[in-house]
């Protein structure tokens, strides 16, 4: 699955949060884009065949997250989503409670980044996704899981509690085009945040956005 399309499917929260699917029936707003991938020279995704696997990694847990991301993404676009969010969420708490955040090491980036989209969706539980966004915290201080996809959980967990969002991440379709579904913590200081967690300058993500709000 491209980027490209992973931007505009993942990032979905409840109506009057933030950006994404409604609940309830709400008007929709749009889904924001994926956070940008991992800085230069971090580890890759899954070992292909070619490679040696790194020591550590677990194929068969990286198998399982891509799985579970594409059913979560199924679900969002029609098609058949056999588990739900919930029960995504219940398997991810395991393997947290097993492994703490799953890792660049552990599982690859793009594992990484599924059990990132997996805790995204987790809004019906908010206590998981808090828990989620802490050992993600440990992972990214570590430089074994991405500053773009802690963004974008952090600004999901405060959109969830109500709280004034950080990076601008969580954006709302509007007659007047895209705008923060929730008020910036510091605006002043979100091009620099932004900049330091990897992701591209705040006018050009509204751009982007607003590209994505016109096919609504």
């Amino acid at each position: 699955m491209s980027r490209l399309l992973l931007a505009v499917l993942l990032l979905m929260v409840p109506a009057g949060c933030a950006s994404g699917e409604p609940t309830g029936g709400a008007a929709s707003s749009a889904a924001a884009p994926a956070p940008s991938g991992s800085p230069s020279g971090s580890p890759s995704g899954s070992p292909s065949s070619s490679t040696a696997v790194p020591p550590g990694f677990d194929q068969e847990l990286h198998d399982e997250l891509l799985a579970m991301l594409e059913r979560d993404q199924s679900g969002r676009t029609g098609g058949a989503d056999p588990e739900g969010d919930a029960a995504r969420t219940a398997r991810l708490a395991e393997v947290l409670d097993e492994h703490g955040w799953p890792t660049w090491q552990l599982v690859g980036e793009d594992g990484s980044e599924a059990a990132w989209a997996i805790a995204q969706h987790s809004d019906l539980d908010p206590a998981f996704q808090q828990r989620a966004l802490e050992l993600l915290r440990q992972a990214v201080a570590a430089g074994q899981a991405s500053a773009g996809d802690l963004a974008y959980l952090t600004d999901r967990v405060a959109a969830n509690t109500g709280q004034p969002q950080t990076y601008g991440t969580q954006v709302a379709c509007t007659p007047d085009g895209p705008q923060p579904a929730l008020p910036l913590a510091d605006p002043a200081a979100v091009e620099q945040l932004r900049a330091d967690a990897g992701l591209p300058p705040y006018a050009d993500y509204l751009d982007e956005m607003a590209a994505i709000c016109a096919e609504e």
